[in-house]
């Protein structure tokens, strides 16, 4: 039997917020000595020469066989009987996308290959690591999927730093840098990829002490739509690097690698609280009052389910001892004024507190991988947006959204801590000052994908005239208004510019791409 995305939350009973989820001075990032960074200069719209794509040929069938040559085989067509299986993204909403291809790559010249021939083609093209784009956009209608799982090793280097090709998923991860005795902070979903995660932000259960996953970025192997394969970092490519750390997935090249610096592993306490019935209201309120004033060792979510009356739990992880995170938890349940109807606290390792995150603390990491690779964990239908709390919200009306809402979770994950200590226009991630990240999350069942999408947009609307119109771009959503500006804020400038320096005949548009911001 295999195990979905919604079992793993209710099983742990933790929250999505990092799928894709230290102090440190305002301009260094955690476990680095060299400063971010400043925001580069706004690029020129003339494309210097030999810097970026050229105007591509003026189209044709693809070459296909041409493509299967230069990937030892690899590619997968519609009619090839591993094709549907092999277009398969995460969340079956997705399945009757029709892409043209599927270029299981294993290299970077592998991507090169790709790329060149969408280039020439002029069709569609979209990188899949884990595949759990919110709306799909790495299974493209007619054009060519490149699949990165055969680029998922993990190698820690002598200085602590560790390479991580794009296609490897973080409980992978997690198990190559935890032997290693090293950590990386990221999500907490098995099975999402690092590339979307890191590309987006990386908000995860311990950014509050060590900062986004995107923070510890050093430098990426990056294919642009010219074929060419660069490294970006602070001293190359500098703009590029600085998009690559939250602006999101499938803009602007495919990375096929990343170098991250990484933290020695702690030891970590992870609790759980359930609160009765009714009782919704006061706890909201509570943990937020609880989590402005907490240390940047706490990291917290507060899970608020659709029902009638709605209910409330809180979860999260403290980095240190369950001693010291107990004398926290006291204040938040005095705060509230109710005991929890269960609590759980337990200390943990590394590696064991990201494998109970997962759903996974009874299965053996092998086994904490999707069913296509041999794991045992499933897909998941579901339809889900966001918003960024830039400010707590009245407890009485947040919980009211949730009323009657039988079957959707409203997730909110504590931000601040390190991932505030970073100056709002230093990466494109712009959400620096933001309390918590919301995520409106919704099993499609026997509802079907429309009806959930209409009841997910009502409570994303809602949510948005009591904390504002931000929104995280790893929870990207189709229907959301004015997106570019919720998802970017005040760079979306520069991202517009950074559109046409690196992608100039837009071979990586897709519907909430840069091109299109």
């Amino acid at each position: 039997m295999s195990t979905t995305r919604r079992d793993l939350l209710r099983a742990a009973g933790l929250s999505t917020a990092a799928l894709a989820l230290g102090a440190c001075s305002d301009k260094t990032p955690p476990g680095q000595g060299t400063p971010f960074p400043t925001l580069p200069p706004r690029p020129t719209t003339t494309v210097p020469p030999g810097t970026t794509a050229s105007t591509p040929p003026s189209g044709g069938p693809p070459d296909w066989q041409a493509l299967r040559d230069r990937l030892g085989g690899a590619l997968v067509l519609p009619d090839d009987r591993s094709y549907a299986v092999a277009k398969q993204s995460f969340n079956p909403v997705f399945d009757s996308r029709a892409p043209a291809a599927v270029a299981r790559c294993s290299s970077a010249e592998h991507v090169r290959a790709c790329v060149e021939t969408a280039r020439n083609a002029r069709i569609p093209i979209a990188a899949r690591g884990g595949g759990h784009s919110y709306a799909g956009y790495s299974v493209p209608d007619r054009g060519l999927v490149v699949d990165l799982g055969g680029m998922s090793d993990v190698k820690v280097n002598a200085d602590g730093t560790a390479t991580i090709g794009a296609g490897a998923r973080l409980m992978g991860v997690y198990t190559a840098l935890a032997e290693a005795g090293r950590c990386l902070p990221a999500g907490s979903c098995p099975t999402v990829g690092i590339a979307g995660l890191t590309l987006g932000g990386g908000i995860g259960v311990l950014s509050r002490k060590y900062g986004l996953t995107c923070d510890k970025l050093v430098s990426a192997q990056v294919v642009t739509a010219d074929g060419r394969l660069r490294t970006a970092s602070a001293e190359s490519e500098r703009d590029l690097f600085w998009a690559l750390r939250g602006g999101g997935g499938g803009n602007l090249g495919i990375v096929t690698s990343f170098t991250f610096a990484t933290e020695p592993a702690p030891g970590i306490a992870v609790f759980g609280l359930r609160f009765p019935a009714g009782s919704a209201v006061e706890v909201a309120g509570a943990w937020q009052e609880w989590m402005g004033g907490a240390p940047d060792e706490l990291w917290s979510s507060l899970v608020i389910s659709g029902g009638n009356p709605p209910s409330a739990r809180i979860s999260g992880s403290f980095v240190g001892p369950s001693a010291a995170l107990n004398d926290h938890l006291a204040r938040l349940i005095g705060r509230i004024g109710r005991s929890p109807s269960s609590k759980l606290v337990q200390d943990k390792g590394f590696l064991d507190a990201m494998r109970y995150y997962g759903g996974c603390s009874t299965r053996p990491a092998a086994q904490c991988r999707p069913q296509s690779e041999g794991g045992a964990l499933g897909r998941d239908a579901f339809v889900a947006s966001s918003r960024i709390l830039t400010r707590p919200a009245d407890a009485g009306r947040l919980v009211e959204l949730m009323n009657g809402r039988t079957g959707m979770d409203l997730l909110v994950d504590s931000l601040g801590g390190a991932v505030s200590r970073v100056d709002s226009r230093a990466t494109a991630f712009p959400h620096r000052s933001a309390f918590a990240s919301a995520q409106i999350y919704q099993g499609t069942g026997g509802a079907g994908a429309q009806r959930a999408t209409q009841a997910v947009s009502e409570v994303r609307d809602g949510l948005g005239q009591l904390v504002g119109q931000a929104a995280y771009v790893n929870y990207i959503d189709p229907s959301l208004p004015d997106w570019a500006a919720a998802y970017y804020g005040d760079n979306l400038g520069v991202i517009r510019d950074l559109a046409r320096k690196y992608d100039p005949s837009g071979l990586f548009t897709f519907a909430q791409g840069f091109a299109r911001a």
